[in-house]
Protein backbone atom coordinates (compact mmCIF):
# COMPACT_ATOMS: atom_id res chain seq x y z
CA UNK A 1 0.00 0.00 0.00
CA UNK A 2 2.94 2.35 0.73
CA UNK A 3 4.36 1.61 -2.49
CA UNK A 4 1.30 2.61 -4.28
CA UNK A 5 0.67 5.57 -2.76
CA UNK A 6 4.21 6.65 -3.06
CA UNK A 7 3.19 6.46 -6.68
CA UNK A 8 0.17 8.48 -6.50
CA UNK A 9 1.22 11.27 -4.14
CA UNK A 10 4.74 11.97 -6.27
CA UNK A 11 5.16 15.15 -7.05
CA UNK A 12 5.52 15.76 -10.58
CA UNK A 13 5.27 18.75 -13.47
CA UNK A 14 1.89 20.27 -13.83
CA UNK A 15 2.31 21.92 -16.98
CA UNK A 16 0.03 19.06 -18.62
CA UNK A 17 -2.90 19.80 -16.55
CA UNK A 18 -3.04 23.62 -16.65
CA UNK A 19 -2.22 23.49 -20.84
CA UNK A 20 -5.18 20.62 -20.47
CA UNK A 21 -7.58 23.13 -18.65
CA UNK A 22 -7.04 26.19 -21.07
CA UNK A 23 -8.18 23.62 -23.69
CA UNK A 24 -10.89 22.14 -21.47
CA UNK A 25 -12.17 25.73 -20.82
CA UNK A 26 -11.85 27.50 -24.64
CA UNK A 27 -13.87 24.10 -25.96
CA UNK A 28 -16.57 24.13 -23.04
CA UNK A 29 -17.27 27.81 -24.08
CA UNK A 30 -17.63 26.63 -27.64
CA UNK A 31 -20.00 24.34 -26.25
CA UNK A 32 -22.32 26.77 -24.89
CA UNK A 33 -22.20 29.04 -27.66
CA UNK A 34 -22.48 26.89 -30.71
CA UNK A 35 -25.70 25.42 -29.13
CA UNK A 36 -27.28 28.63 -28.99
CA UNK A 37 -25.55 29.56 -32.55
CA UNK A 38 -26.71 26.48 -34.41
CA UNK A 39 -29.88 26.24 -33.14
CA UNK A 40 -29.33 23.12 -30.42
CA UNK A 41 -31.14 24.95 -27.18
CA UNK A 42 -33.80 25.98 -29.75
CA UNK A 43 -34.35 22.59 -30.61
CA UNK A 44 -34.13 21.02 -27.74
CA UNK A 45 -35.24 23.44 -25.10
CA UNK A 46 -37.44 25.84 -26.67
CA UNK A 47 -39.74 24.03 -28.95
CA UNK A 48 -40.47 21.38 -27.37
CA UNK A 49 -43.61 21.39 -25.35
CA UNK A 50 -41.78 19.25 -22.87
CA UNK A 51 -38.68 17.57 -22.45
CA UNK A 52 -38.41 14.20 -21.70
CA UNK A 53 -36.07 14.24 -18.44
CA UNK A 54 -33.60 11.39 -17.02
CA UNK A 55 -36.23 9.31 -14.94
CA UNK A 56 -36.10 10.45 -11.79
CA UNK A 57 -35.30 14.06 -12.36
CA UNK A 58 -38.55 15.54 -13.26
CA UNK A 59 -38.33 18.25 -11.03
CA UNK A 60 -35.49 19.46 -13.05
CA UNK A 61 -36.97 21.62 -15.98
CA UNK A 62 -35.96 24.07 -18.27
CA UNK A 63 -36.30 27.41 -18.20
CA UNK A 64 -39.55 28.83 -19.51
CA UNK A 65 -39.45 31.35 -22.17
CA UNK A 66 -36.01 32.30 -23.57
CA UNK A 67 -34.64 31.07 -20.48
CA UNK A 68 -32.04 28.39 -21.71
CA UNK A 69 -30.49 31.25 -23.75
CA UNK A 70 -29.78 33.05 -20.62
CA UNK A 71 -28.68 29.93 -19.08
CA UNK A 72 -26.43 28.59 -21.92
CA UNK A 73 -24.69 32.17 -22.24
CA UNK A 74 -24.10 31.93 -18.57
CA UNK A 75 -22.30 28.39 -19.07
CA UNK A 76 -20.20 29.79 -21.59
CA UNK A 77 -18.99 32.50 -19.76
CA UNK A 78 -17.58 30.21 -17.25
CA UNK A 79 -16.18 28.25 -19.37
CA UNK A 80 -14.21 31.43 -20.59
CA UNK A 81 -13.27 31.91 -16.80
CA UNK A 82 -12.13 28.46 -16.39
CA UNK A 83 -9.72 29.43 -19.46
CA UNK A 84 -8.23 32.29 -17.82
CA UNK A 85 -8.02 30.24 -14.47
CA UNK A 86 -10.01 33.16 -12.96
CA UNK A 87 -12.05 32.22 -9.48
CA UNK A 88 -11.45 28.62 -10.96
CA UNK A 89 -13.02 26.46 -8.32
CA UNK A 90 -16.25 28.18 -8.69
CA UNK A 91 -16.36 28.69 -12.15
CA UNK A 92 -15.66 24.90 -13.19
CA UNK A 93 -18.38 23.88 -10.23
CA UNK A 94 -20.76 26.10 -11.69
CA UNK A 95 -20.42 25.05 -15.12
CA UNK A 96 -20.22 21.15 -13.81
CA UNK A 97 -23.94 21.95 -12.20
CA UNK A 98 -25.04 23.70 -14.97
CA UNK A 99 -24.21 21.49 -17.66
CA UNK A 100 -25.38 18.35 -15.46
CA UNK A 101 -28.74 20.22 -15.24
CA UNK A 102 -28.42 20.17 -19.49
CA UNK A 103 -27.77 16.51 -19.14
CA UNK A 104 -30.54 15.26 -17.06
CA UNK A 105 -33.35 17.73 -17.87
CA UNK A 106 -33.44 16.20 -21.33
CA UNK A 107 -32.31 13.21 -23.29
CA UNK A 108 -33.81 13.21 -26.69
CA UNK A 109 -30.18 14.35 -26.99
CA UNK A 110 -28.30 11.60 -25.46
CA UNK A 111 -24.75 11.57 -26.05
CA UNK A 112 -22.18 9.26 -24.72
CA UNK A 113 -19.95 12.50 -24.53
CA UNK A 114 -22.27 14.40 -22.82
CA UNK A 115 -21.75 12.53 -20.09
CA UNK A 116 -18.25 12.31 -20.16
CA UNK A 117 -18.30 15.97 -20.08
CA UNK A 118 -20.40 15.64 -17.50
CA UNK A 119 -17.86 13.48 -15.10
CA UNK A 120 -15.06 15.47 -16.35
CA UNK A 121 -16.78 18.80 -15.24
CA UNK A 122 -16.48 17.48 -11.52
CA UNK A 123 -13.70 16.11 -11.69
CA UNK A 124 -11.67 19.24 -13.05
CA UNK A 125 -13.67 21.16 -10.37
CA UNK A 126 -11.51 18.84 -8.17
CA UNK A 127 -7.93 19.49 -9.72
CA UNK A 128 -5.50 21.78 -8.86
CA UNK A 129 -5.93 23.13 -12.41
CA UNK A 130 -5.56 26.77 -11.37
CA UNK A 131 -1.74 26.75 -9.69
CA UNK A 132 -0.22 28.23 -12.96
CA UNK A 133 -0.97 30.06 -16.07
CA UNK A 134 -3.78 31.60 -14.50
CA UNK A 135 -5.65 34.50 -13.30
CA UNK A 136 -6.06 33.32 -9.54
CA UNK A 137 -2.13 32.45 -9.79
CA UNK A 138 -1.83 36.05 -10.66
CA UNK A 139 -3.48 37.64 -8.08
CA UNK A 140 -2.38 35.42 -5.50
CA UNK A 141 1.47 34.50 -5.77
CA UNK A 142 0.95 32.02 -2.92
CA UNK A 143 -0.96 29.27 -4.64
CA UNK A 144 1.45 29.39 -8.06
CA UNK A 145 3.00 25.94 -8.19
CA UNK A 146 4.51 23.96 -10.67
CA UNK A 147 3.88 20.80 -9.87
CA UNK A 148 0.71 18.29 -8.62
CA UNK A 149 0.32 14.80 -7.30
CA UNK A 150 0.77 12.04 -9.78
CA UNK A 151 -2.35 10.66 -9.32
CA UNK A 152 -3.83 13.83 -10.78
CA UNK A 153 -2.32 12.48 -14.22
CA UNK A 154 -3.43 8.87 -14.01
CA UNK A 155 -7.15 9.29 -12.91
CA UNK A 156 -7.39 11.40 -16.46
CA UNK A 157 -5.88 8.24 -17.96
CA UNK A 158 -7.57 5.78 -15.89
CA UNK A 159 -10.93 7.41 -16.85
CA UNK A 160 -9.97 7.32 -20.73
CA UNK A 161 -8.86 3.91 -20.99
CA UNK A 162 -12.15 2.65 -19.09
CA UNK A 163 -14.20 4.81 -22.25
CA UNK A 164 -12.23 3.54 -24.72
CA UNK A 165 -11.70 -0.09 -23.59
CA UNK A 166 -15.61 -0.29 -23.02
CA UNK A 167 -15.84 1.16 -26.62
CA UNK A 168 -13.84 -1.31 -28.45
CA UNK A 169 -15.53 -3.98 -26.07
CA UNK A 170 -18.81 -3.23 -27.25
CA UNK A 171 -17.97 -3.18 -30.81
CA UNK A 172 -17.35 -7.07 -31.07
CA UNK A 173 -20.75 -7.88 -31.59
CA UNK A 174 -22.57 -9.19 -34.67
CA UNK A 175 -24.29 -6.35 -36.56
CA UNK A 176 -20.29 -4.45 -36.23
CA UNK A 177 -18.13 -7.36 -37.33
CA UNK A 178 -20.22 -7.83 -40.16
CA UNK A 179 -19.99 -4.18 -40.99
CA UNK A 180 -24.23 -3.88 -41.48
CA UNK A 181 -23.74 -1.26 -38.86
CA UNK A 182 -21.38 1.18 -40.44
CA UNK A 183 -23.42 0.77 -43.54
CA UNK A 184 -26.35 2.19 -41.80
CA UNK A 185 -24.84 5.03 -40.26
CA UNK A 186 -23.22 6.06 -43.89
CA UNK A 187 -26.58 5.88 -45.37
CA UNK A 188 -27.47 9.25 -44.50
CA UNK A 189 -24.44 10.87 -45.35
CA UNK A 190 -24.44 10.41 -49.20
CA UNK A 191 -24.79 14.09 -49.58
CA UNK A 192 -21.77 14.99 -47.64
CA UNK A 193 -19.26 17.52 -50.12
CA UNK A 194 -16.00 15.45 -50.99
CA UNK A 195 -16.61 12.37 -48.90
CA UNK A 196 -20.37 11.31 -49.50
CA UNK A 197 -20.18 8.55 -52.27
CA UNK A 198 -16.51 7.43 -50.22
CA UNK A 199 -18.28 6.73 -47.37
CA UNK A 200 -20.96 4.45 -49.14
CA UNK A 201 -18.08 1.65 -50.48
CA UNK A 202 -17.77 -1.52 -48.99
CA UNK A 203 -14.27 -1.73 -48.28
CA UNK A 204 -14.61 1.70 -46.17
CA UNK A 205 -17.15 -0.13 -43.98
CA UNK A 206 -14.63 -2.64 -43.26
CA UNK A 207 -11.74 -0.41 -42.63
CA UNK A 208 -14.01 1.88 -40.73
CA UNK A 209 -14.98 -1.33 -38.33
CA UNK A 210 -11.79 -3.33 -37.99
CA UNK A 211 -10.40 0.41 -37.35
CA UNK A 212 -12.84 1.68 -34.82
CA UNK A 213 -12.16 -1.66 -32.83
CA UNK A 214 -8.76 -1.19 -32.87
CA UNK A 215 -8.21 2.14 -32.73
CA UNK A 216 -10.31 2.29 -29.37
CA UNK A 217 -8.59 -0.84 -27.84
CA UNK A 218 -5.27 0.69 -28.18
CA UNK A 219 -5.10 3.94 -28.74
CA UNK A 220 -4.11 4.55 -24.67
CA UNK A 221 -1.95 1.87 -24.66
CA UNK A 222 0.14 3.21 -27.94
CA UNK A 223 0.01 6.93 -26.25
CA UNK A 224 1.68 5.59 -23.16
CA UNK A 225 4.34 3.84 -24.84
CA UNK A 226 7.35 6.57 -25.97
CA UNK A 227 8.26 4.43 -28.89
CA UNK A 228 4.39 4.38 -30.55
CA UNK A 229 3.52 8.04 -28.83
CA UNK A 230 3.51 9.78 -32.11
CA UNK A 231 2.18 6.92 -34.45
CA UNK A 232 -0.68 6.74 -32.07
CA UNK A 233 -1.10 10.36 -31.88
CA UNK A 234 -0.58 10.99 -35.68
CA UNK A 235 -4.13 8.44 -35.81
CA UNK A 236 -5.52 10.34 -32.77
CA UNK A 237 -5.97 13.30 -35.57
CA UNK A 238 -7.25 11.21 -38.59
CA UNK A 239 -9.74 9.72 -35.61
CA UNK A 240 -11.38 12.46 -34.34
CA UNK A 241 -11.34 14.73 -37.05
CA UNK A 242 -12.35 11.53 -38.94
CA UNK A 243 -15.62 11.77 -36.80
CA UNK A 244 -16.10 15.21 -36.63
CA UNK A 245 -16.79 15.86 -40.11
CA UNK A 246 -19.08 12.44 -40.76
CA UNK A 247 -20.66 12.22 -36.93
CA UNK A 248 -20.83 15.84 -36.17
CA UNK A 249 -20.54 15.37 -32.40
CA UNK A 250 -19.85 18.62 -31.07
CA UNK A 251 -16.45 19.41 -29.11
CA UNK A 252 -15.99 15.82 -28.27
CA UNK A 253 -13.15 14.67 -30.72
CA UNK A 254 -11.48 18.23 -29.68
CA UNK A 255 -11.81 17.59 -26.34
CA UNK A 256 -10.10 13.44 -27.09
CA UNK A 257 -6.63 15.35 -28.77
CA UNK A 258 -6.56 18.10 -26.00
CA UNK A 259 -6.45 14.89 -23.77
CA UNK A 260 -3.19 13.83 -25.55
CA UNK A 261 -1.61 16.82 -23.65
CA UNK A 262 -1.24 13.69 -20.27
CA UNK A 263 0.74 11.43 -22.45
CA UNK A 264 3.34 13.57 -23.78
CA UNK A 265 6.19 14.38 -21.59
CA UNK A 266 5.75 17.29 -19.26
CA UNK A 267 8.74 19.07 -20.59
CA UNK A 268 7.88 18.47 -24.02
CA UNK A 269 4.39 20.48 -22.73
CA UNK A 270 5.96 22.73 -21.24
CA UNK A 271 8.42 23.70 -24.01
CA UNK A 272 5.90 24.56 -26.55
CA UNK A 273 3.33 26.05 -24.42
CA UNK A 274 4.49 27.76 -21.34
CA UNK A 275 7.15 30.73 -21.26
CA UNK A 276 8.91 29.36 -18.46
CA UNK A 277 10.73 26.24 -19.23
CA UNK A 278 11.73 24.98 -16.36
CA UNK A 279 9.82 23.32 -13.08
CA UNK A 280 10.47 24.17 -9.83
CA UNK A 281 9.51 20.76 -8.26
CA UNK A 282 10.29 19.59 -4.37
CA UNK A 283 12.28 16.79 -4.01
CA UNK A 284 11.38 16.24 -0.72
CA UNK A 285 8.65 13.47 -0.09
CA UNK A 286 5.46 12.90 1.64
CA UNK A 287 2.15 12.55 1.62
CA UNK A 288 -0.91 15.53 2.48
CA UNK A 289 -2.37 15.04 5.19
CA UNK A 290 -5.86 14.02 3.49
CA UNK A 291 -4.04 11.16 0.91
CA UNK A 292 -6.08 8.54 2.79
CA UNK A 293 -9.10 10.04 1.94
CA UNK A 294 -8.11 10.86 -1.21
CA UNK A 295 -6.90 7.33 -2.12
CA UNK A 296 -9.99 6.34 -0.82
CA UNK A 297 -12.21 8.54 -3.10
CA UNK A 298 -10.29 7.79 -6.91
CA UNK A 299 -10.52 4.04 -5.83
CA UNK A 300 -14.56 4.14 -5.28
CA UNK A 301 -14.58 6.61 -8.27
CA UNK A 302 -12.67 4.46 -10.45
CA UNK A 303 -14.87 1.46 -9.08
CA UNK A 304 -17.88 2.04 -9.42
CA UNK A 305 -16.85 3.85 -13.47
CA UNK A 306 -15.73 0.14 -13.81
CA UNK A 307 -18.70 -1.76 -12.98
CA UNK A 308 -21.79 0.69 -14.65
CA UNK A 309 -21.10 -0.29 -17.84
CA UNK A 310 -21.46 -3.93 -17.40
CA UNK A 311 -24.82 -3.79 -15.15
CA UNK A 312 -26.40 -4.60 -18.88
CA UNK A 313 -25.44 -8.08 -18.21
CA UNK A 314 -27.50 -7.80 -15.22
CA UNK A 315 -30.82 -7.77 -17.28
CA UNK A 316 -33.14 -9.97 -19.07
CA UNK A 317 -32.67 -10.23 -23.04
CA UNK A 318 -30.57 -8.06 -25.94
CA UNK A 319 -29.31 -4.28 -24.28
CA UNK A 320 -29.82 -3.45 -28.29
CA UNK A 321 -32.86 -4.60 -27.80
CA UNK A 322 -34.36 -3.52 -24.27
CA UNK A 323 -32.06 -0.70 -23.93
CA UNK A 324 -31.72 -1.54 -20.45
CA UNK A 325 -28.17 -0.80 -18.88
CA UNK A 326 -27.20 0.86 -22.65
CA UNK A 327 -26.76 4.78 -21.23
CA UNK A 328 -23.78 5.75 -19.19
CA UNK A 329 -21.79 2.21 -20.62
CA UNK A 330 -19.86 3.85 -23.35
CA UNK A 331 -21.53 2.11 -26.20
CA UNK A 332 -21.30 4.31 -28.73
CA UNK A 333 -22.01 4.14 -32.36
CA UNK A 334 -23.73 0.55 -32.15
CA UNK A 335 -27.80 0.90 -33.17
CA UNK A 336 -30.25 2.18 -35.11
CA UNK A 337 -33.89 2.12 -33.71
CA UNK A 338 -36.77 3.12 -36.00
CA UNK A 339 -40.65 1.90 -35.34
CA UNK A 340 -43.77 3.55 -34.79
CA UNK A 341 -46.04 3.25 -31.28
CA UNK A 342 -49.71 3.90 -31.51
CA UNK A 343 -50.93 5.05 -27.95
CA UNK A 344 -54.33 4.52 -26.35
CA UNK A 345 -56.33 6.22 -23.85
CA UNK A 346 -58.92 4.27 -21.89
CA UNK A 347 -61.36 6.14 -19.36
CA UNK A 348 -61.83 3.47 -16.72
CA UNK A 349 -64.96 4.99 -15.80
CA UNK A 350 -66.61 5.25 -19.17
CA UNK A 351 -64.89 2.68 -20.94
CA UNK A 352 -64.20 5.86 -23.62
CA UNK A 353 -61.12 4.89 -25.71
CA UNK A 354 -59.32 8.09 -27.32
CA UNK A 355 -56.20 7.48 -30.04
CA UNK A 356 -53.84 10.00 -29.49
CA UNK A 357 -51.70 11.88 -32.33
CA UNK A 358 -48.13 12.03 -30.84
CA UNK A 359 -47.93 15.67 -33.58
CA UNK A 360 -49.95 17.11 -30.68
CA UNK A 361 -47.73 16.34 -28.29
CA UNK A 362 -43.82 15.92 -29.49
CA UNK A 363 -41.19 17.60 -31.80
CA UNK A 364 -40.23 15.17 -34.69
CA UNK A 365 -36.93 13.84 -32.71
CA UNK A 366 -38.64 12.84 -29.60
CA UNK A 367 -41.33 11.56 -31.86
CA UNK A 368 -38.54 9.39 -33.61
CA UNK A 369 -37.40 8.37 -29.75
CA UNK A 370 -40.83 7.77 -28.53
CA UNK A 371 -41.32 5.70 -31.58
CA UNK A 372 -38.74 3.02 -30.58
CA UNK A 373 -37.19 3.17 -27.25
CA UNK A 374 -39.43 1.92 -23.97
CA UNK A 375 -38.28 4.29 -21.40
CA UNK A 376 -39.87 7.33 -23.77
CA UNK A 377 -42.73 5.50 -24.22
CA UNK A 378 -43.20 4.56 -20.39
CA UNK A 379 -42.74 8.57 -19.97
CA UNK A 380 -45.20 9.54 -22.13
CA UNK A 381 -47.97 6.98 -21.08
CA UNK A 382 -47.34 8.77 -17.28
CA UNK A 383 -47.04 12.22 -18.97
CA UNK A 384 -50.94 11.11 -20.80
CA UNK A 385 -52.13 9.80 -17.27
CA UNK A 386 -50.98 12.87 -15.29
CA UNK A 387 -53.08 15.23 -18.02
CA UNK A 388 -56.17 13.75 -18.28
CA UNK A 389 -56.13 13.34 -14.43
CA UNK A 390 -56.34 17.14 -14.41
CA UNK A 391 -59.65 16.98 -16.11
CA UNK A 392 -60.66 14.68 -13.92
CA UNK A 393 -60.15 11.28 -15.57
CA UNK A 394 -58.78 8.40 -14.19
CA UNK A 395 -57.51 6.05 -17.72
CA UNK A 396 -55.87 3.29 -18.44
CA UNK A 397 -52.77 3.74 -21.34
CA UNK A 398 -52.35 1.01 -23.81
CA UNK A 399 -49.60 0.70 -26.42
CA UNK A 400 -49.09 -0.87 -29.51
CA UNK A 401 -45.32 -0.80 -30.81
CA UNK A 402 -43.17 -2.17 -33.57
CA UNK A 403 -39.53 -1.52 -33.67
CA UNK A 404 -36.30 -3.02 -35.49
CA UNK A 405 -32.70 -2.70 -34.33
CA UNK A 406 -30.10 -1.71 -37.19
CA UNK A 407 -30.98 -3.91 -40.20
CA UNK A 408 -33.37 -6.08 -38.98
CA UNK A 409 -37.06 -7.26 -38.66
CA UNK A 410 -40.02 -5.42 -37.10
CA UNK A 411 -40.86 -6.79 -33.48
CA UNK A 412 -43.30 -6.25 -31.09
CA UNK A 413 -41.21 -3.96 -28.27
CA UNK A 414 -44.30 -3.42 -25.85
CA UNK A 415 -46.89 -5.67 -23.92
CA UNK A 416 -50.11 -4.38 -25.57
CA UNK A 417 -51.88 -5.44 -22.62
CA UNK A 418 -50.35 -3.60 -19.45
CA UNK A 419 -51.52 -0.42 -19.01
CA UNK A 420 -48.32 1.21 -18.89
CA UNK A 421 -49.60 4.64 -17.55
CA UNK A 422 -49.89 1.90 -13.86
CA UNK A 423 -46.60 0.47 -13.77
CA UNK A 424 -43.83 1.74 -11.79
CA UNK A 425 -39.74 2.09 -13.60
CA UNK A 426 -37.54 0.04 -11.93
CA UNK A 427 -34.48 1.56 -12.40
CA UNK A 428 -32.21 -2.32 -11.64
CA UNK A 429 -34.45 -4.80 -12.89
CA UNK A 430 -35.75 -5.81 -15.90
CA UNK A 431 -39.16 -4.61 -17.14
CA UNK A 432 -41.59 -7.74 -18.19
CA UNK A 433 -43.86 -5.40 -20.41
CA UNK A 434 -40.64 -5.34 -22.48
CA UNK A 435 -41.24 -7.96 -24.58
CA UNK A 436 -38.55 -10.38 -25.81
CA UNK A 437 -37.26 -9.99 -29.42
CA UNK A 438 -38.91 -12.85 -31.17
CA UNK A 439 -36.31 -14.88 -33.31
CA UNK A 440 -35.11 -12.79 -36.53
CA UNK A 441 -35.87 -15.83 -39.27
CA UNK A 442 -39.35 -17.00 -38.05
CA UNK A 443 -40.48 -13.11 -37.97
CA UNK A 444 -41.31 -11.66 -41.84
CA UNK A 445 -40.27 -8.42 -42.21
CA UNK A 446 -42.90 -5.51 -42.05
Amino acid sequence: MKSINQFLFRKIDNAQLVVFRVFYGILVCCEAFGAIATGWVRRTFIEPKFTFNFIGFEWLQPLPGDGMYYYFVVMGIFGILITLGYKYRFSAFAFAFMWSGVYLMQKTSYNNHYYLLMLLAFVMGLLPAHKNLSLDASRNPKIKKDWMHNWVRWLIIAQLFIVYTYASVAKLYADWLDFSIIELLMKGKKEYWLIGELLQEKWLHKAVAVFGILFDLLVIPALLWKPTRKVAFGFSIFFHLFNSYVFRIGIFPYLSLAFCVFFFDAQTIRNVFLKKKNADIPSKLGFPSRYKWITGAISIYLIIQLLLPLRHHTFEDDVLWTEEGHRLSWRMMLRTRSGYTHFKVVNKETKDTISVNLDDYLTKKQRRKTGSYPDYIWQFAQRLKKEYAKKGEDVSVFVTSRVKVNAGKYHTLIDPNIDLAAVPWKHFSHHEWILPRENEKSNPKK
